[in-house]
């Protein structure tokens, strides 16, 4: 049996290129094996083995898809966790910065004391630390500022 006299099954010449050179490979391996009926029993015989390694290459796929997103989730948390100690910080050092400047300005600005160490420390507080603000919050530290620029002004002495 050769192939180029073989009229069992003809080549297609005006179809795509890549289905004809398959059909040309597939012809070549039945003469090699000696005939179309050895061939489907090499393919049926392969066809458990192709099953099984798909099977395998699909489980690693999405080992690999679980894998990167573990990893994602862990970069995130990471993120956040910095982000949150950032912020913990950032606003431990306004609060000491903020009450310690309201102690040294008292006994001679006390109405700026008062805005500096009230309502408004804790409204940036939250703002900064539990990253949350309120409207009763803003309103306290507005009410705040208001009473202090108030009593600063009566207590100015008149020039």
């Amino acid at each position: 049996m050769n192939v180029e006299n073989s009229s069992a099954m003809p080549l297609p010449r005006d179809d795509d290129p890549v289905i004809s050179a398959g059909l040309e490979i597939a012809m070549k391996w039945g003469a090699a094996l000696g005939g179309p009926e050895q061939l489907k029993v090499a393919f049926e015989a392969l066809e458990p083995q192709l099953k099984r390694e798909h099977q395998i290459r699909l489980k690693q796929l999405e080992a690999q898809k679980q894998a990167a997103e573990r990893e994602a989730r862990a970069e995130r948390e990471i993120r956040q966790y910095k982000l949150r100690m950032t912020s913990l910080i950032v606003g431990a050092v306004m609060s000491v910065a903020m009450l310690g400047a309201g102690v040294y300005v008292a006994k001679d600005v006390w109405w700026l004391a008062m805005v500096l160490c009230g309502p408004s420390l804790i409204a940036i507080l939250k703002i900064i630390v539990l990253r949350r603000s309120d409207a009763g919050d803003m309103a306290a530290v507005a009410a705040a500022a208001k009473g202090a620029t108030s009593a600063a002004s009566q207590a100015q002495p008149p020039a």
